[in-house]
C-alpha cells in the first residue's frame, strides 16, 4: 500500500497533535511552541467543555486546522445541529460514534455536506475485547470495528478512527481512499498509559493509517516542537521502509 494513501503525502499533515489540556492558555502556549512543526491540532471533549467554541474558533482563525473530537452519540435531530453548528466553526474534522446508527450517521453527514469531514469512532482505543463483552458486544474489537466501519461508510462518513492494530483489516475492507485516523499511537519507549490497544507511528502507517493522533508524548514533552519533528521523523521511516 502507498503511503501517499489517501491523498496526503506530507507527514506534517497526517500527524494530529491532540490538545487534551484543561484551559485555553495552556493550548494557547502549546500550539505556540509547537508552531508549524504540526499540521492539524485535536480539541476534544476536555478542552471543549472548559473553553467552549470560542476557543475552536480562535484556534481556526490563527489558520490551524482542527480535528473536534466530540464523539456525538445522540437522535439524528441532535447530532445534526452540532454538526452544522461546528461547520460554522470552520472546524476541518468532527468524530460521532458509529454505533449511534443508520440514521444519526446520515443526519452527521448531511449536515456536513462537503464543508466539513465526519468520523466515526468505532471503537475506543481504551477498550479490551473483555470490556465489550461485558456491554453486551460479542466478538473481538476488530470484528466490532469492521461491523461500524462498514456502517459508517455505507452511510456517507468520509472516514473513521479506529485503533492502530485494527487499521490493516478495516483497510482491507475500507479501500485506499477512505480516511482511517489512529489515536493510541505512542512513539517508541513511550508509556501506553490508559490506552489498551496501541502501536508505534510506524507500525500504524504501515498497517494503512492516513492519520495519527499523539497527545501526551508531545503536550508532555519538554520542547514539544521538538517532540512533534522527532514522531515526524519516526514517521518517515515508514516511508523509507518502503
Amino acid at each position: 500500500m502507498s503511503l501517499a494513501t489517501p491523498a496526503v503525502s506530507d507527514m506534517r499533515d497526517r500527524l494530529i497533535v491532540a490538545l487534551d489540556v484543561s484551559n485555553a492558555s495552556t493550548a494557547q502556549s502549546l500550539v505556540k511552541r509547537i508552531g508549524e512543526a504540526a499540521g492539524i491540532y485535536k480539541v476534544g471533549l476536555q478542552l471543549f467543555a472548559a473553553e467552549g467554541p470560542g476557543f475552536v474558533r480562535d484556534l481556526v482563525h490563527s489558520g490551524r486546522r482542527v480535528f473536534l473530537d466530540l464523539k456525538l452519540h445522540d437522535i439524528p435531530n441532535t447530532v445534526s445541529h452540532a454538526v452544522k453548528a461546528a461547520v460554522q466553526m470552520g472546524v476541518h474534522m468532527i468524530t460521532v460514534h458509529a454505533a449511534g446508527g443508520n440514521a444519526m450517521l446520515r443526519a452527521a453527514t448531511d449536515a456536513a455536506g462537503d464543508q466539513l469531514t465526519v468520523l466515526a469512532v468505532t471503537v475506543l482505543t481504551s477498550l479490551t475485547d473483555e470490556d465489550l463483552h461485558e456491554i453486551g458486544v460479542s466478538g473481538r474489537a476488530r470484528d466490532q470495528a469492521l461491523r461500524m466501519a462498514a456502517l459508517a461508510q455505507g452511510t456517507g462518513c468520509k472516514g473513521i478512527v479506529t485503533s492502530p492494530l485494527e487499521a490493516a483489516a478495516l483497510r482491507k475492507a475500507l479501500g485506499e481512499s477512505f480516511t482511517i485516523v489512529t489515536p493510541g499511537v505512542r512513539p517508541a519507549g513511550a508509556e501506553r498509559n490508559d490506552q489498551a490497544r496501541t502501536a508505534t507511528p510506524v507500525e500504524a502507517l504501515e498497517s494503512g493509517a492516513s492519520h495519527i493522533v499523539v497527545g501526551r508524548p508531545i503536550t508532555h514533552a519538554a520542547d514539544p516542537a521538538q517532540a512533534v519533528n522527532a514522531i515526524i521523523a519516526e514517521m518517515e521511516q515508514a516511508r523509507i521502509s518502503r
